[in-house]
């Protein structure tokens, strides 16, 4: 599995602590991870967690990742600007109970974590357990067990109802702010990340016209 690390401008001077946890746990499961920054508070790229959404969105509608990470100061907003997109379902993930629920109850691609609040003294062991959590033990097989069944056919049905009342990832970027977008793939390494990555030509193409 691919998992792309998106880091918005308020937190950004933790990119080095989580994606140290993320690599330390994923990589051993033969997972690999694309840091698309923000690496730093002063980089000439600055993301906001809308941003996030956009990148997000672009990365996993793409193919050129199978999972994001992303957050703000509380989650909330970075998971709602993920969840603004098709073939996004992100889920606001706190602690590792979050994350092996997220994980088997609602089968996601993409979590919003909190890297301010609540984000103190072991911050970096949180963030490895939640990692250990969502990577380590699978995905979409239900929880608990004697809820199962009926988890895995609400979860078909939601998808099914997404699928309906999103529109598709390039009718809806093209009739937003287009520099909006392309602020979000502005970041440093965004290009030699993505474009080795990119499963869809259209999207690439698109991304492209930005750039």
């Amino acid at each position: 599995m691919k998992i792309a690390l998106i880091n918005e401008n308020s937190q950004a001077a933790k990119n080095g602590v989580i994606l140290a946890a993320l690599k330390k746990v994923v990589e051993p499961m033969g997972h690999t991870v694309d840091n698309y920054g923000m690496y730093a508070a002063d980089d000439a790229a600055q993301l906001t967690y809308v941003q996030c959404g956009i990148l997000g969105a672009i990365l996993l509608n793409s193919g050129a990742a199978d999972f994001v990470i992303t957050g703000c100061g509380t989650g909330e907003g970075a998971m709602l600007a993920m969840n603004s997109f098709p073939g996004v379902l992100c889920g606001h993930v706190e602690d590792p109970v979050d994350a092996y629920t997220f994980a088997h109850v609602n089968d996601g691609n993409a979590v919003a974590m909190p890297f301010a609040k609540g984000f103190g003294w072991g911050g970096e062991l949180n963030l490895e357990y939640v990692f250990e959590k969502l990577f380590g033990f699978g995905h979409g097989q239900g929880y608990p067990p004697e809820r199962v069944e009926p988890e895995m056919r609400n979860k078909r049905i939601l998808d099914e109802v997404r699928a309906k009342t999103l529109r598709p990832l390039l009718e809806g970027l093209k009739e937003i702010d287009q520099q909006l977008v392309k602020g979000a793939v502005a970041g440093a390494h965004f290009k030699e990340l993505f474009f080795a990555s990119c499963k869809d030509e259209a999207i690439a193409d698109y991304v492209k016209s930005l750039l």
